[in-house]
C-alpha cells in the first residue's frame, strides 16, 4: 500500500533507492519518458573517475539520454565525504528545481540519501589519536575485530555496515568514544530536522532469489566488459592497492586476483557472494525508513507513474 502524499509548499523530490542490481538506473530511464527530470546519483563509488564497469556507472549514452548529476567528480585518491556529497547534492537539486525539471535522488548508499534529504546529524569531529589507536589495534587483530567492537557498542549500524568498511565502522567508533552515545541513535534524534524538500521515497523490493540472479549475471557482465583490466589499469596509474576507493566489492577482489591470491573464477565467485551480502545490508537500512512506498519495478512501474504524476501536481 502506498503512503499518503506529502502536503507541504515545498518543492518536490523523488528518491529511488534499494540494493544493488535491483534496477535503479533502468527505472529512471523509464520514468525520464514520462516526467521532464534529472538523476542526481547517490551512489558512494560512482563519484569516482576511472571506476566505470565495477560501480555499474550509468554509460554515456544513458547520461546523454538523461542527465546524472555527483558521477564523476572525484578521483580514486581523493577523500570525498558525506559532507561532500551533501553539499554537491543539495546544489544539483536546486538547479534541477530552477530548471523546473523533476529531481530524482537515486542510489544504493543509505547514508547519502539520509544526509541529502534530511541534513547531517550533529556529531563530535575527527580525533586523529583515536583513529591512529584503532588502526593499530586492527592491524594487531584478526580482519572482522573493528566490526566486532563496533556491534557491541551499536549493533543497529554494525548490522548495515560492511565488515570491509574500515574508515565508517573507525569513524562510528570515533562518535561513541566522544558523545558515548551510538551513532545510529544520534542520526535517529536528527532525523526530519533539515528538510528542505518534500520528498516521494520509492524502494525497489524483489524476491530474493531474483536479486541473487540478477547480482550474479550483471558480475558476470563485469568480468566479460573487462573489470580485471580496469583494476589493472587504475594500479599502472599509481593507484595505491590500500586506497581506500579499492576496497568497494569487486575491486578488492580482483586486486587479490592480480595479487596471485585467488584464480578468476574464485574472484568471480567471491564478487557475487560479497554483492550479495551487501545487498542484504542496503535492505537492512532501507527497511528502517517507515517512508519508502516499496514497490516491484518491473510489475509496478503504472503505480510509480501515476504516484509520481499526484505527486509532481500537488
Amino acid at each position: 500500500m502506498s503512503k499518503p502524499l506529502p502536503q507541504s509548499s515545498k518543492p518536490g523530490v523523488v528518491v529511488i533507492c534499494g540494493p544493488t542490481a535491483s534496477g535503479k538506473t533502468g527505472l529512471c530511464l523509464s520514468l525520464a519518458e514520462r516526467f521532464n527530470l534529472e538523476v542526481v546519483s547517490a551512489d558512494s563509488r560512482q563519484v569516482f573517475r576511472h571506476m566505470d564497469i565495477g560501480t555499474a556507472k550509468p554509460t554515456p549514452q544513458e547520461c546523454a539520454s538523461v542527465r546524472h548529476h555527483l558521477v564523476d567528480i572525484a578521483d580514486p585518491d581523493e577523500e570525498f565525504t558525506v559532507a561532500h556529497y551533501v553539499e554537491l547534492g543539495r546544489k544539483a537539486v536546486r538547479d534541477i528545481l530552477d530548471r523546473d525539471l523533476l529531481p530524482v535522488i537515486a542510489g544504493g548508499t543509505g547514508l547519502y540519501i539520509q544526509g541529502l534529504t534530511s541534513g547531517l546529524a550533529d556529531v563530535p569531529g575527527p580525533d586523529p589519536e583515536f583513529r591512529q589507536r584503532m588502526h593499530r589495534l586492527a592491524d594487531s587483530h584478526e580482519d572482522d575485530w573493528l566490526h566486532r567492537q563496533l556491534q557491541s557498542v551499536d549493533p543497529e549500524l554494525a548490522a548495515r555496515t560492511e565488515p570491509a568498511n574500515k574508515v565508517r565502522i573507525i569513524r562510528a567508533l570515533e562518535v561513541y568514544n566522544a558523545a558515548g552515545t551510538p551513532l545510529s541513535e544520534i542520526q535517529r534524534r536528527h532525523a526530519f530536522a533539515d528538510r528542505p524538500w518534500r520528498l516521494l521515497k520509492f524502494g525497489l523490493s524483489l524476491e530474493r532469489q531474483e536479486l541473487d540472479r540478477r547480482i550474479d549475471l550483471r558480475t558476470e557482465a563485469m568480468f566479460a566488459a573487462g573489470l580485471v583490466e580496469e583494476v589493472r589499469s587504475l594500479l599502472g596509474s599509481g593507484l595505491p592497492r590500500d586506497c581506500r576507493a579499492l576496497k568497494t566489492i569487486g575491486y578488492r577482489e580482483v586486486v587479490r586476483h592480480l595479487q596471485g591470491d585467488l584464480s578468476l573464477d574464485e574472484t568471480i565467485e567471491l564478487v557475487k557472494r560479497n554483492t550479495r551480502r551487501y545487498a542484504r545490508r542496503q535492505m537492512t537500512w532501507f527497511r528502517r525508513d517507515a517512508e519508502i512506498n516499496w514497490v516491484d519495478p518491473d510489475r509496478e512501474f503504472a503505480k510509480m507513474t501515476e504516484l509520481i504524476a499526484q505527486f509532481n501536481d500537488s
